[in-house]
């Protein structure tokens, strides 16, 4: 069944929004009579970057129906370069968003009452690029080379305090991968479902050094909401939860039509690169261990160790924010 899809633009925002054809419910879930028999709740959910694999299962309980399965109305707003999801959701802009988790403690450190609902991406895909040939092949290795990223990140900072980065030149990281392929001994930020692939493309032998395994490994594609919607509208947070772990769950075993949709919606991300993608989630982001029912659940001692690197990092002040704060549990 295909979906009828509207884009409207307002400002610099694209938003984009999925729906069956009208006269056909095309609900096939448990609680389809439930969707048929009242009207569909309007939400909003923003993305931090434009539409990826790492947004698959928003687009996939899009996509399949199970937003609207819960009797959603679920509009999904992209994302891009600096997009204000974090403010937007604060302010009650948006219902939703979608961010990394460190983004949220230091939204919490300035008041703003952000809520963590949904981790489906335990291990963050954040990755240092090198070159196959360059003997580089753990982050103490990181010598003599040109390391093009963005330090104004915490996992950029994480790095530099930890590493002894001998003779090696920090640069900012460009969004083009020509630079890092025009220098053998150079290092480049990316995500390890999207730039490794576009490197091999272009005919480069790459290695990827995942940031988690050194030790920052914040909880990544977080849902998130205001601590007002959490207690004021319990329900209606409970089935954003539960449509988007469906979702999630969808993704991950089967991400074709999904795939196709975010391929319509952002070009730039051919079915090759997400098929890349959704296999590299599988092999180093998700908990293949998790009890059935509890995907994309959150453990105080992440939140924790997450807020003690801040610290340490001076990017938060100590006894600012508190863990059990910033996410629900289930």
């Amino acid at each position: 069944m295909k979906l009828h899809c509207w884009f409207v633009i307002v400002g610099w925002t694209l938003l984009a929004g999925c729906g069956r054809p009208s006269g056909d419910t095309g609900s096939t879930g448990p609680d389809a009579s439930k969707s048929d028999a009242q009207p569909l709740e309007p939400v909003s959910l923003m993305l931090n970057w434009y539409p990826e694999a790492e947004h698959g299962g928003y687009y996939a309980a899009l996509v399949h129906g199970y937003f609207e399965d819960a009797g959603l109305d679920v509009t999904i707003i992209p994302g891009g370069p600096n997009a204000p999801v974090v403010q937007q959701a604060a302010r009650g802009a948006v219902d939703f968003g979608v961010t990394n988790a460190d983004r949220i403690v230091s939204a919490r450190a300035q008041d703003a009452r952000l809520k963590a609902l949904l981790a489906p991406l335990a291990n963050s895909p954040r990755c240092l690029l090198v070159h196959g040939d360059s003997g580089i092949e753990t982050f103490d290795q990181l010598q003599n080379v040109t390391m093009m990223m963005s330090r104004e990140h915490a996992w950029a900072q994480f790095l530099i305090k930890k590493l002894p980065l001998d003779g090696v030149k920090i640069v900012p990281n460009s969004a083009s991968l020509a630079p890092f392929l025009a220098d053998p001994r150079a290092a480049k930020q990316g995500y390890i479902i999207s730039e490794p692939f576009v490197a091999k493309s272009e005919g480069a032998s790459v290695r990827s050094l995942l940031v988690a395994d050194f030790g920052f490994n914040p909880y990544t594609s977080v849902l998130m909401t205001r601590d007002e919607t959490v207690e004021q509208r319990p329900k209606l947070v409970q089935k954003v939860i539960e449509a988007s772990r469906r979702g999630w769950e969808k993704y991950l075993a089967d991400p074709t039509e999904t795939n196709q949709r975010i391929h319509e919606l952002n070009p730039e991300m051919s079915l090759e690169i997400l098929d890349f993608g959704v296999q590299a989630l599988n092999e180093h982001c998700i908990d293949l261990d998790v009890e059935t029912g509890k995907f994309g659940r959150m453990t105080s001692e992440r939140w924790s160790t997450l807020v003690s690197q801040l610290v340490e990092l001076e990017m938060l002040e100590p006894g600012v924010v508190e863990p059990a704060s910033l996410f629900l549990a289930e």
